[in-house]
């Protein structure tokens, strides 16, 4: 499958993403009762969303700027393996270095 290009398509990808969210949260807290559980959604929801841009931006950005993820399962690697573990596999089989 090609890579999604076309700026007008991505807006209505991320509006429908929105929307999905919006509706799933909805139905979620019509059916609680309790306001502590629609604040623990809530902070839920926060938390996961600040811990994807802490991945995907301040990684990027500020910890390491070199390295680009591809997702998420990229960023665990790179958490768990270490700084570049794919580029120290290859600069150990390249006698000539990166």
């Amino acid at each position: 499958m090609a890579n999604l290009t076309n700026p007008r398509l991505i807006w209505i990808k991320g509006v429908l993403f929105l929307l999905l969210g919006l509706l799933a949260s909805g139905i979620l807290i019509a059916r609680m009762t309790d306001f502590s559980t629609v604040a623990l959604l809530a902070i839920a929801i926060w938390a996961f969303c600040r811990a994807y841009y802490f991945a995907f931006y301040v990684i990027e950005r500020y910890v390491d700027p070199e390295y680009r993820f591809a997702g998420l399962i990229d960023f665990v690697r790179y958490a768990v393996l270490g700084r570049h573990s794919d580029r120290q596999d290859r600069a150990t089989s390249d006698p000539t270095g990166p």
